[in-house]
This record gives structure tokens, sequence and C-alpha cells, in this order.
């Protein structure tokens, strides 16, 4: 199933499940959802409001959420009375408009690693990125007056379903909601010009996340290290990798970053890009306004957005 959180016209912010052409929205199916005592428990410890609604309610509503999803979409397909959107007419947001975390990985293909020219890590080395950083699928991202190099990172980034700490690899993938795709779009001079790096910084500008364009659940993907992916600028080819090339897979970096914090729901993992950023080209290439750039994940989707 493919979740979205779209508009349409000036409408109310709702969630639905794009099917072929048409969206059904499941909104009010949501309010009615129950989120699970887990959930309860953490939101009332860390003074926070349970979501009344939208794709957090559904991540907060404990290891079946697909299954209850699934059942829904089922049953309301077949009545006469349920009406549909046109996907074509909505306006899309990230999946997960406000994530709790968005952590990154470093160098986690062995391509990129040498294109950066340094030995693959030993473990895996994390990356932060601010929530306000999100930006929809198909936004025009703004390119700062003060940044000149703005550059590309086509990455598998991971939703996170659950609540988890010390997970064991074993346990891991069942932590996972389900899979989108993310530019993990970073202004080089702000983390390789200056000392010490400033890396959070470098990759948390407004717009610097764009996601999307859904969120594609756990049960569509067998094995999250069987994809490919790909990214143009300007319809020239710019990266092309496999997850089976991840130094880290996704059940092991879940399994390291819940050793030292709690994975909770609707927090994302960006798994890490392939070779061909434009910082390690020769000359680099960076992004301009009017640049025009095309991901595209297998099994994931695509996602293509502007340079303003």
């Amino acid at each position: 199933m493919k979740l979205i959180t779209y508009r349409q016209g000036d409408g109310p912010i709702q969630t639905g499940v794009v099917l072929g052409e048409r969206v059904l929205d499941i909104s009010a199916w949501l309010t009615q959802l129950p989120i699970n005592a887990e959930a309860k428990d953490h939101n009332a410890a860390n003074g926070i409001a349970a979501p009344t609604g939208g794709i957090m309610r559904w991540l907060q509503c404990g290891p079946d959420a697909i299954e209850k999803l699934a059942a829904h979409v089922a049953y309301a397909s077949q009545q006469s009375n349920t009406s549909f959107d046109l996907f074509k007419a909505v306006t899309l947001y990230a999946p997960v408009p406000r994530p709790g975390k968005i952590m990154g990985v470093g160098r986690n293909y062995a391509d990129h690693a040498i294109e950066t020219g340094v030995a693959p890590f030993e473990k895996p080395r994390i990356i932060f990125k601010v929530p306000s950083s999100v930006a929809a699928a198909n936004a025009d991202v703004l390119r700062p007056t003060a940044v000149s190099k703005m550059d590309f990172e086509t990455e598998l980034a991971v939703v996170i379903g659950g609540y988890g700490k010390n997970v064991a690899v074993s346990d891991a993938m069942a932590l996972v909601a389900g899979y989108t795709i993310l530019n993990d779009v970073s202004a080089r001079e702000f983390q390789f010009d200056v000392s010490p790096p400033q890396t959070t910084f470098a990759k948390s500008m407004d717009g610097f996340a764009p996601m999307g364009p859904w969120l594609v659940t756990r049960d569509e993907i067998a094995d999250p290290q069987s994809l490919e992916l790909t990214c143009t600028l300007n319809g020239q080819p710019m990266q092309h990798g496999h997850t089976a090339d991840m130094l880290f897979p996704v059940a092991t970096l879940i399994t390291y970053l819940s050793q030292f914090m709690t994975l909770e729901p609707g927090d994302v993992i960006g798994t890490g890009t392939p070779a061909g950023i434009g910082a390690f080209r020769k000359p680099p290439v960076y992004l301009q306004p009017g640049d025009q750039l095309r991901m595209e994940i297998s099994h994931v989707g695509v996602m293509e957005h502007k340079v303003i």
C-alpha cells in the first residue's frame, strides 16, 4: 500500500491510500483508530498529546498497523458509496510531514566511500537533519543566497512504526512501517570547507529534506537490500546504485541506533547514498536555480523536484 499526506485545493490536510489513479481518503477512519498501550504510555511519560489523526495516528496504533489498514482499504473499496479522490488532482506533502528524528548515515555505500577518498567505516557514521528541513516530494527547493555548493544525495528512507530500544537484528525489520525516497540536500561549504565541520547545519536548511512521494508499507518490499537507486540531473544520469551495496543494511542500522536512542513511530532513517554526488565529481557539479532532479528507487517510486 502507498500512503500519502495530501490536500485538495484549500481544503484540510488529508491522509490517503493510493489505488492506481485514485486515492482513498482514510482521514476519518484514522481519527477512530485506537493507538496502542505502548504509545499511550510513551506519550504520557513525555507530556506529548496523542495524535488525533493523520499518518502519525496510524504509526502509533501498534504492530498490526499494516493489517488494520489493509482490512479497512479492502472493506471501503467494496462499498458502493465510497468516494475517491483523483491522484493527479491532489497536492502532495511528505508522507510524514514532521518526523520526530531524521537520522542519516554517512558513506554507507562502498563506492561512495571510495569516491570521498576514505576507507569504509567500521561502524555507522550517524548524521542528523532537523525535522523542519522536510519538504514535499515535488516541492521547489530554494537554494539559500549564501549557499553556492548545494548538493544532492538519493537515499532510501526507512520510516519507523514502533518503539525500539536495544533492538536485536532479528527483530529490527518488524519495527519498520515502510519506505520512501529522501533527497539529503547538503550545503557542502558548511560540511567540508569549515573547521570543525557543521554537518547537521549543512543538511538542515529549509527544504533540504524532500521526501516522498508516498510511504510504501513494509509488506510491499520483501527485501530492502535488493533495490535499485538512480538519480538524474536535468536528464543526465548522476547516480546509480543498489541497496545490496550498503555497508550497514537496514536491520543493522536499526539495531545500532537503538543502542543509543529510542526509535519512535514516525522517525526516519536515511540509509546513505551511492557514488555520483556533485561534490566529488571532476569538476564538481553543484545545484543551480532551475535544475531539475529525478530520483527513483525500484518498488518505491519516483520523486522529482526543482531547485529555485
